[in-house]
């Protein structure tokens, strides 16, 4: 038997610090094919680890807590210890196993352990295939504050193993579906009107046609961070929904995607009476929500909720510098008195 790694294909996304490889395809992964007699040190989750047990076998690994919560700063200091016990060198390879949350802890310990280490990420939620895995980006949470504490750091490799998603559970596949139908709003139009061909139920049962799209949105994320890796211009986009979307998230302690739903929706209401956005594309929006499983509104304690948003760290002075939708399709940023957002917040949501 080959000690080869298989993958259908490669891709190479270029950054300023380096190359980031991503490998489509890559079935029945297995850390010795992949990395050999190379010192590995895995980061993963309880869920990943009950159902991949054979993934710790042989290597050392610290197995989190699932779920936000562990996105703070004592797990960061257990792992940092952990692998200082365990006497692993600079050349060790930290592998991130899991969704969003596991993405963002090994990508932060692998910047900061002895100064940076290799940092390879096998996403294994569609969350994480399409948003957390991608673009550098590694935070945690202090306190309230969401993703406030971080680094922006590079994988060398995200490998896609699309068999993970088998295993993966319903609520979960609605829970990354938020983030693809973001992306479809703020730049693929031709996406957007894909998926409102198409339900959860044909991708969940149609792995191609899975793969396929995630492919697309990888590219679409890929190719906006690779431009703007600081957000400094496009990048800020892919915050479209998140604004209000994080506070209920803190607030609710809602799924990423269920909170960023609702987000989008605001959004739109929002860019109707500050971006021209016709009502018509604002119940597009809703109807492909409502479509893919995701909420569309909340009951929240409105001055609770402005609190949680004006902790957020795209503030500005007095402003916030909000997402906007012109239409399907095309978005930009703009800054927006919080007077405004205050005022106008039970209009929002």
């Amino acid at each position: 038997m080959s000690n080869q790694p298989l993958y259908a294909h490669k891709k190479v996304y270029t950054f300023p610090t380096r190359n980031v490889e991503v490998y489509f395809g890559a079935e029945n992964f297995s850390i010795h094919h992949w990395f050999g007699d190379a010192s590995v040190y895995i980061i993963t989750d309880e869920h990943i680890h009950a159902l991949y047990p054979e993934l710790t076998r042989f290597h050392p690994a610290y197995i989190i807590t699932p779920g936000e919560r562990s996105k703070k700063q004592s797990t960061i200091d257990a792992i940092l210890e952990a692998m200082l016990m365990a006497q692993l060198g600079k050349d060790v390879i930290v592998l991130g196993v899991g969704g969003g949350v596991v993405s963002d802890i090994a990508g932060f310990v692998s910047s900061i352990f002895k100064r940076g280490t290799r940092l390879v990420l096998l996403p294994t939620s569609v969350l994480g295939m399409v948003d957390a895995a991608l673009g550098g980006k590694n935070g945690i949470d202090a306190g309230v504050f969401k993703n406030m504490i971080g680094t922006m750091y590079q994988p060398e490799k995200i490998i896609y193993d699309f068999t993970f998603l088998k295993t993966l559970p319903h609520a979960e596949w609605v829970n990354g579906f938020a983030e693809i139908i973001k992306h479809g709003c703020i730049k693929d139009k031709e996406l957007f009107e894909f998926l409102e061909q198409h339900t959860l139920e044909n991708f969940q049962h149609n792995m191609l046609l899975a793969a396929t799209l995630i492919e697309r949105n990888v590219d679409l994320k890929m190719n906006i961070v690779t431009r703007d890796e600081f957000d400094q211009h496009d990048r800020q986009l892919l915050n479209f929904g998140h604004t209000i979307g994080h506070a209920l998230e803190n607030l609710h302690e809602l799924p990423h995607g269920a909170a960023i739903s609702i987000g989008m929706v605001a959004a739109c209401v929002l860019s109707e009476r500050l971006a021209d956005l016709h009502f018509e594309e604002a119940a597009r929006l809703v109807r492909l929500l409502t479509q893919y499983h995701l909420p569309v509104d909340i009951e929240t304690d409105h001055d609770k909720l402005f609190e949680g948003i004006c902790m957020d760290k795209k503030r500005m002075g007095e402003h916030m510098q909000f997402v906007l939708m012109n239409t399907i399709g095309s978005a930009f940023a703009k800054p927006v008195p919080m007077k405004y957002i205050q005022e106008h917040l039970k209009i929002l949501i």
